[in-house]
């Protein structure tokens, strides 16, 4: 799952996946435009053990005609059902340098979510250094001491820049108030090849009081060999400059995440949101010797002007 240093408020997952703004219908030729500001507490990329803090601004978007604009992603609705949502979706993949994921503008979502590098080498065997020791029972993962070593784990590895993914939505509501999320976004990791699928489930936003309303959130992702390498995996090259152990991992499941969020509307303009996330790395990018904690929280708040 990835965590960029969005803000995506209303997310059912971590920084890493797209989220729609639900169906409304709008008169023909009408906009509904939030922008803001915000901050956000995340760890600096996905397994960091520190914090990152950051003011990021907030904007989102919907037209009349089905096209809408959250933060990093962009979309259309093509659907004309209320309890169906599809439609093709674009999403920008931050940068990941040394200092960890970098910043990029956010979604209030108040609707609902490098260069190439050689074939990795087999766990410690890289062209210059002895084979470093796996825990036993467990071929191809590094040891506890391997897994705590340096002050930032990222320091000598290989800057995965920002990418255009693209890819689709479906959303299916089985209430009014219950909705199933799921996207697919291929361009990802590295080089460019990595592909990402996100599934989750969306309690949607009820009020319990005139100005006050709460959702629940929880989703996983799933993703390929190349998105895994990408964010998770060493090569040797990489090895030889930042000392971390070499790893290869495979695809499949990446990450889950549950979370709830609080809306407070201030005034028919005016929104308050804040959001609080625990997220967790899971599969073959848990035993990377780059992720220090595979649990992490996510907490933010924006105020929005709608207009």
């Amino acid at each position: 799952m990835k965590i960029l240093l969005t803000f995506v408020l209303g997310a059912a997952c971590a920084s890493a996946a797209a989220r729609t703004p639900s169906v409304n219908p709008m008169p023909d030729g009408s906009r509904d435009m939030y922008v803001g500001l915000g901050l956000v507490s995340s760890p600096a990329y996905e397994g960091a053990r520190r914090p990152r803090r950051m003011a990021v601004p907030v904007l989102q978007g919907e037209w009349s005609n089905g096209v809408f604009i959250s933060g990093m992603n962009a979309g259309v609705h093509l659907s004309d059902q209320p309890s169906l949502e599809f439609g093709p979706l674009l999403s920008v993949q931050a940068r990941r340098s040394e200092s960890g994921n970098g910043a990029a503008l956010g979604g209030a979502s108040l609707n609902s979510v490098t260069d190439g590098g050689s074939p990795l080498a087999p766990i410690g065997e890289t062209p210059t250094q002895p084979a470093i020791p796996t825990q036993p029972g467990t071929p191809g993962q590094p040891d506890k001491a391997a897994r705590n070593a340096g002050p930032n784990r990222l320091s000598g590895m290989d800057v995965v820049g920002a990418r255009l993914q693209a890819g689709g939505f479906v959303n299916v509501y089985l209430s009014p108030s219950l909705r199933l999320t799921n996207s697919v976004l291929y361009g990802g990791g590295r080089d460019a090849n990595g592909v990402l699928w996100n599934l989750g489930i969306q309690h949607v936003a009820q009020q319990f009081s005139p100005h006050h309303s709460v959702s629940l959130s929880a989703g996983v992702s799933v993703v390929n060999r190349h998105y895994n390498t990408s964010f998770f995996g060493v090569s040797p090259a990489e090895a030889l400059r930042s000392g971390n152990p070499a790893y290869a991992p495979g695809g499949g499941l990446n990450g889950a995440s549950a979370g709830v969020r609080w809306h407070w509307a201030l005034s028919p303009s005016w929104l308050l949101i804040n959001n609080v996330q625990a997220t967790r790395v899971l599969g073959a990018a848990q035993n990377s010797p780059l992720v220090e904690r595979p649990n992490g929280f996510v907490v933010s708040t924006a105020l929005a002007y709608r207009f």
